[in-house]
């Protein structure tokens, strides 16, 4: 670390991430859709309409995002577009995406493709979705048709886009679709989605063995409230497990725990990722809470607001717990891709500071020797954030959705100037958020890495 520059290596990825039905605009044949019809839903009544337009507009947005200095983008591919009847495959939507995928590599941008960000193609969703043990040969099916199709344009594949999370808001919370409140189901779900991840990762191996796997792993770090406490305690470690855990070390080993299963070995699951895709956003403090069994017994304790009316999922802005998953999981010894990484802010108040607080923490972990290969931060525009619908901005470009007009914010011209860089420059963070030029720009002594990831 010198005085000046908090310079990255070179080929480091700098990138956006976006979803197909939270960007492209009428995909009216998935199970989202119909769930936004049902009043109650999503905040204000909002319906995801033609979102972004970027079905139409991807060039004009891949412009903006290469105007930035990025050198990659992290997009997903719409399944029911794809597959609008099960069996039947739409070369319309492929070739669709063979154009997106031209359009990145001919602005010099490596894509990070996505495979299954959420929704589920409504054929579907009405046969059980990932309750049906069927869906995890229908998913190694349609990933096994994408590869063939389009693997000769990528690299980087990420099969599942945080695969805790729909189990959790779809079958333990029902907070999202299918709207079901039951940890019974909900486990089904995720021992489902392990096996379809691990179906998936052969396939592409098979096509494709050059090709690089992984699932974009959300992980939250859960802390006490009252560290004191054995009870808050017991539910931070409790939910740890359950979110950052259970999925991930399946993936690593191969084994079924509990409550998932008992132990029981599934070989084709073992060493199943080729890198980590890491999502990380915020730092949770959990309270024991006896009344609410069916969230396993705790609560997250909201943070200090720096808006109002936050969204309850919302935590602590703690750059801290990026840099600390990071170097927890450079004990797995393979590379490490920061897939999402954002803030939720109506302005753009807060989000310059955010984001240099967490590239600082990035650039920590990299100078104790983490193999960070990128950074992709969420997201590249404002977008129809599922229950939040328009109301939930986190974009580097302001998007007016009535007028489809993009304008770049304070946020994004700072990402602009670190990307072109490859770096951090005291005299950026000077201009955009002085009081951090101390922290960042601190010579201490950096740690060793923690060798390891508990399995």
């Amino acid at each position: 670390m010198n005085d000046d520059t908090l310079a990255f290596p070179k080929g480091f990825l700098w990138g956006t991430a976006t979803s197909a039905h939270q960007v492209e605009g009428n995909n009216d044949n998935n199970d989202w859709w119909d769930w936004e019809q049902i009043p109650g839903h999503i905040r204000d009544g909002h319906r995801s309409g033609r979102a972004c337009d970027h079905w139409n507009r991807f060039e004009e947005d891949f412009d903006l995002a290469r105007s930035m200095g990025q050198n990659a983008h992290r997009f997903s591919l719409e399944w029911s577009r794809i597959e609008p009847r099960e069996g039947q495959w739409s070369r319309q939507a492929i070739e669709h995406y063979r154009r997106v995928l031209a359009a990145l590599h001919a602005r010099d941008m490596e894509p990070l493709v996505t495979l299954h960000h959420f929704t589920n193609p409504r054929w579907l969703s009405n046969d059980g979705g990932w309750e049906n043990p069927r869906t995890i040969d229908l998913f190694e099916r349609y990933v096994r048709k994408v590869v063939e199709e389009l693997g000769d344009s990528v690299r980087l594949w990420i099969t599942l886009n945080e695969p805790t999370v729909v189990p959790t808001l779809g079958y333990l919370l029902g907070r999202w679709p299918p709207g079901v409140k039951s940890l019974r189901r909900a486990l089904r779900v995720m021992a489902n989605m392990i096996r379809a991840h691990g179906a998936a990762y052969r396939a592409i191996h098979q096509l494709r063995p050059e090709a690089r796997v992984s699932v974009a792993y959300n992980m939250i770090l859960f802390e006490p409230l009252r560290p004191s406490f054995p009870a808050d305690r017991w539910v931070a470690q409790v939910r740890d497990y359950f979110f950052n855990r259970l999925f991930l070390f399946a993936l690593i080993d191969g084994r079924l725990r509990f409550p998932l299963g008992r132990g029981q070995h599934l070989p084709e699951m073992r060493r199943s990722l080729d890198f980590i895709g890491l999502n990380y956003y915020y730092r949770h403090r959990m309270a024991f809470d006896p009344r609410r069994p069916g969230e396993l017994f705790g609560r997250s304790v909201p943070p200090v607001a720096w808006e109002e009316d936050l969204p309850w999922w919302v935590g602590d802005i703690y750059p801290q717990g990026l840099y600390r998953f990071l170097l927890e999981l450079a004990g797995l010894g393979i590379p490490i891709y920061v897939t999402e990484n954002g803030l939720l802010e109506r302005g753009d108040r807060l989000r310059p500071a955010y984001i240099l607080t967490h590239l600082a923490a990035a650039y920590r972990a990299l100078a104790a020797g983490v193999p960070v290969r990128g950074y992709f931060y969420w997201s590249l525009i404002d977008n129809f954030e599922w229950a939040d619908g328009f109301t939930a901005r986190f974009g580097l470009v302001h998007v007016d959705f009535s007028s489809q007009r993009r304008r770049l914010k304070k946020s994004g011209e700072l990402y602009r100037e670190i990307a072109r860089a490859n770096g951090i420059s005291r005299q950026v963070v000077q201009r955009c958020a002085p009081e951090l030029a101390p922290e960042l720009f601190a010579k201490e002594r950096q740690p060793k890495i923690i060798e390891r990831v508990q399995v």
